[in-house]
C-alpha cells in the first residue's frame, strides 16, 4: 500500500513538473532592443558633471527643435569610437547634445573629455545607472534623438554612432 503511494507520489510531482516546463517553453523570451515607447520622462534630477549643480534634464531640452540625448562612459570604448560623430554633429548643426556619463567617475569622465574634446552642450552624470535604465537605455552607448517641443524620441541608436547612423541623424535633423 505504501509503495502504491510513493510510486503515485513520485508520477505525479513528475507529470506537474513536465507541464510546467512545457507551459515555459510556450513563453517568448526574444528579446528587441527596438524602441518600445516613443515617450519617455525626463523629470528627473541628475548632477552636472562640472558645476556640481542638481539639474532636471528636462530644463535642458527645453528649447525649440530637437535635442541629442548620449549616454556615453569614459570606460566604453565604443564610446571612443563615436566621439567624432558626435564632435561632428555639434559643429555642423549646432544641435543641443546633452551627455549622460553613465556609471563612471567624474575624474575619469574629464580626462576622457580633455583628451577627445567636449561636444556635449550639457554632461549630467548617472554614477548608479538608474536614469539612463528609466530612459529606455539598454546599455552604452545609446543615443536618443529628441523633438523639444513634443518631448517624444524620435530616434533610438543602441550602440556606437558610426556613418549610417550619422547620415541619418543629419536627415532627420534638417
Amino acid at each position: 500500500m505504501s509503495k502504491n503511494i510513493k510510486l503515485t507520489s513520485i508520477v505525479l510531482i513528475v507529470l506537474f513538473s513536465f507541464f510546467v516546463l512545457l507551459k515555459g517553453l510556450d513563453k517568448s523570451n526574444t528579446y528587441s532592443p527596438e524602441l518600445s515607447t516613443t515617450k519617455i520622462d525626463f523629470n528627473f534630477k541628475a548632477k552636472d558633471l562640472f558645476s556640481d549643480e542638481e539639474i532636471f534634464l528636462d530644463d535642458l531640452i527645453k528649447n525649440d527643435g530637437m535635442s541629442l540625448i548620449n549616454i556615453w562612459a569614459s570606460w566604453c570604448l565604443p564610446c571612443r569610437e563615436e566621439h567624432a560623430y558626435l564632435l561632428n554633429l555639434k559643429s555642423l548643426h549646432k544641435l543641443n547634445i546633452v551627455g549622460i556619463n553613465y556609471k563612471d567617475s567624474e575624474i575619469n569622465a574629464k580626462k576622457f573629455l580633455k583628451e577627445l574634446g567636449n561636444p556635449y552642450t550639457n554632461i549630467i552624470t548617472d554614477p548608479k545607472g538608474i536614469n539612463s535604465i528609466e530612459l529606455g537605455a539598454f546599455g552604452v552607448p545609446e543615443t536618443f534623438l529628441i523633438d523639444n517641443n513634443s518631448k517624444l524620441i524620435i530616434k533610438k541608436f543602441i550602440g556606437p554612432l558610426d556613418d549610417s547612423a550619422f547620415n541619418q541623424l543629419t536627415k532627420l535633423i534638417k
